[in-house]
């Protein structure tokens, strides 16, 4: 037999998923995939079952419902500040998963060059990679996750052709000032550079951090396209419905490239979200309150083990520094954590480019009482 394709052997399998079978092996608390444990608004699951008993089961327009590509543009004429075409400017995608590789492979070819921070949410390495492009890795320092602007210029001086942007920040919890998207935006235009947004977080951000939209920055809405998805605030982690929004000229090119990943996202679902687009404002205020608070739970916890870590500003995702253990490995390091003190975490290496073993990310999308009884296991670290 001829050997498989090379590109599959530069990368791995998530480590995100693995531990997730490892902490179904040990019985242990999973707070490595970071997935809501409650069940979305009782009313859109009510309008779920409303779209099955409709007869919606045949394909929708590829690119998206018109109803649900309408109400999408109008959430996000509001929460942007400027208008959004539903009809030029949106692609709607089988999760922010395959946005993220529509707009790669929409703005890249082989041999490109495509920026991202690190550490980076594990797919994105992924996603070059699978797109026949160069990673171009720039450090965030800990432990306040700060770029360097010598730094992030040298790397688009190096001829970036894209730039991946996570803002709110997975895994690091960071929220970057509209100064430094400036810093970005001006290099993106200097550079003549396309910018990929991940901005799945948008809604869960903590005072008095703000989310600022990069594609709002002057210049910036004709190179940016931005990614989203509807799971993590609408807690449908497996509905797997996400968008791509960018310039009717980009957008063109970019349902071309959805059709053929994955024709379409599924159409009674789609139908269903309807209403949560339609939902008040209030909601995503209490979104980011509940979360809030189940931030300070966990990091609580922390605190008395008296383990450094860095306090997220925006998403659900903790750092934490484990190098007082001198484990040999982070991986080896989260097994034992699963299998003795009976909760999950997510290698750090798996969001850096070499060997870091410093660190775990923890998520708290968890209920206060899950999240307390993994604290008092946490506890334990500290024997």
């Amino acid at each position: 037999m001829r050997a498989t394709s090379r590109r599959t052997a530069t990368f791995t399998e998530s480590m995100i998923r693995e531990m997730t079978r490892v902490a179904r092996q040990h019985d242990a608390i999973n707070l490595s995939q970071g997935f809501p444990d409650g069940d979305p608004p009782p009313a859109l699951v009510q309008a779920a079952r409303e779209a099955m008993d409709a007869g919606r089961h045949q394909y929708a327009i590829t690119w998206g419902a018109p109803e649900l590509r309408t109400a999408l543009a109008a959430k996000m004429t509001r929460d942007l500040g400027v208008p959004v075409d539903p009809e030029r400017e949106l692609v709607v995608t089988c999760g922010a998963t395959e946005a993220m590789m529509v707009a790669m492979m929409t703005v890249c070819d082989p041999g490109d060059r495509v920026g991202m921070f690190t550490p980076f949410y594990e797919n994105y390495n992924a996603d070059a990679i699978l797109t026949g492009a160069l990673p171009v890795h720039v450090p965030l320092h800990p432990p306040h996750y700060r770029f360097d602007p010598k730094e992030l210029r040298a790397a688009f001086a190096g001829g970036l052709k894209a730039f991946i942007l996570c803002n709110p920040s997975n895994p690091t919890g960071r929220v970057f000032t509209r100064e430094e998207l400036g810093v970005i935006a001006a290099l993106a235009e200097e550079f003549d550079t396309f910018v990929i947004t991940d901005e799945v977080y948008e809604h869960i951000v903590y005072p008095p951090h703000r989310h600022t939209y990069f594609a709002t920055l002057p210049g910036m809405a004709r190179r940016t396209l931005m990614c989203s998805s509807l799971s993590k605030t609408y807690a449908i982690t497996g509905w797997r419905l996400g968008y791509v929004r960018s310039s009717p000229e980009i957008i063109a090119q970019a349902r071309k490239v959805h059709d053929f990943l994955s024709i379409g996202a599924a159409a009674p679902l789609q139908h269903a979200v309807v209403t949560a687009l339609n939902f008040p404002g209030t909601y995503y205020d209490q979104l980011a309150a509940a979360y809030l608070q189940q931030r300070e739970v966990l990091c609580g916890y922390l605190d008395r083990t008296g383990l450094a870590y860095t306090k997220p500003e925006g998403a659900y995702f903790v750092m934490v520094d484990i190098s007082p253990f001198g484990a040999a490995s982070d991986v080896e390091f989260s097994h034992w954590m699963a299998r003795e003190i009976g909760v999950a975490p997510v290698p750090g290496s798996s969001f850096f480019p070499g060997a870091e073993h410093r660190y775990v990310r923890l998520h708290f999308a968890r209920s206060p009482a899950v999240l307390h009884q993994a604290g008092e296991r946490l506890l334990r670290l500290r024997r």
